[in-house]
């Protein structure tokens, strides 16, 4: 696919993948239109704003989401927009109906119009606790309502790509980290405060998780529209294949930023069930989407902090 004046529509632009699919395809020349909820905080797409067709629309509105579709008339859909992947968003009710049902409705809207690529962004989250590297093949067995709505949706855009044999994939993303990244992850929490030199606390250092640096995640977007004419029906993951856990993390972070002093480990009950395997097994994002991460966790670290360091205006 020629990315090139093709008519992208792109939810979730506000969140932190979303702004950064949006500001990478309008610098490939692709023609932009967002969904944005009403009381969305547009900062991370401030700048560019103008270079943009945005729409205030809840995906819970089918009737005003059809209007909005029919009227776009998108060649690519990518869905990124999603609920509860944040501590503070924690009512299940409404994750369940924003990532599964506004997924439904935004699918159906789109199949009354037509597409000639819709990509679901997944999550780690459906697969559960594994003691192996995650699998696309691996039974789903998510612990939280988040996982489970994220595995719902992925489920049921494989099932409408099956049945009506159309161009439809999901990538399920493990932890991506990079700029514009929420100062809520660990990764943002850790350099910003640094870099005011504010004391932190560290409350589940033995965690791990697959962190994968947000060019790495963008490119694997880019990748399913080029070599994925063959790839309908998919799932693949999208992770560095390594994992860290945040005490390791934490540490190449101070060590870079030289504030070793301000971290104190303290380890506290955890509402969530931290596993002891949580990595990605990218084989066949590798054969199939002809894709790989390229950046290393140093680098990307170090991308990621030198970009708070020029744009920390954004976040304090």
């Amino acid at each position: 696919m020629n990315i090139k004046e093709k008519k992208f529509l792109i939810t979730g632009a506000t969140g932190f993948v979303g702004a950064n699919l949006t500001r990478h395809f309008l610098k490939k020349g692709a023609r932009v239109s967002i969904l944005k909820r009403r009381n969305s905080n547009s900062w991370r797409i401030k700048d560019i704003i103008d270079q943009v067709s945005f729409y205030d629309v809840d995906l819970l509105d089918s009737e005003k989401l059809n209007k909005t579709v029919k009227h776009i008339r998108p060649d690519v859909v990518v869905h990124t927009a999603v609920y509860g992947g944040y501590i503070a968003q924690y009512d299940p009710e409404l994750v369940l109906k924003t990532n599964f049902y506004g997924t439904v409705n935004l699918l159906n809207s789109c199949l009354k119009k037509g597409f000639e690529f819709f990509i679901n962004t997944g999550s780690s989250s459906e697969y559960g606790i594994k003691n192996s590297p995650m699998r696309e093949a691996d039974l789903l067995e998510p612990v939280t309502p988040y996982g489970v709505s994220k595995a719902a949706a992925s489920i049921y855009c494989q099932y409408v790509a099956k049945k009506y044999r159309l161009p439809i994939a999901t990538l399920r993303l493990f932890s991506p980290y990079g700029y514009f990244d929420d100062i809520s992850r660990v990764i943002s929490y850790i350099a910003l405060s640094c870099l005011r030199n504010k004391k932190f606390i560290i409350s589940s250092p033995e965690a791990v998780r697959d962190f994968v640096f947000i060019d790495d995640v963008v490119d694997s977007y880019e990748k399913l529209l080029i070599n994925g004419e063959n790839l309908s029906f998919g799932i693949f993951n999208i992770g560095s294949g390594v994992q860290y856990s945040v005490r390791e993390l934490t540490e190449r972070i101070i060590k870079i930023m030289g504030c070793s002093a301000l971290v104190k480990y303290e380890e506290r009950p955890s509402a969530r069930v931290e596993p002891k395997k949580w990595v990605a097994n990218i084989s066949k994002s590798k054969k199939d989407l002809k894709w790989k991460p390229w950046i290393s966790i140093e680098e990307g670290l170090r991308k990621t902090i030198e970009w708070f360091e020029e744009h920390k205006g954004l976040y304090f």
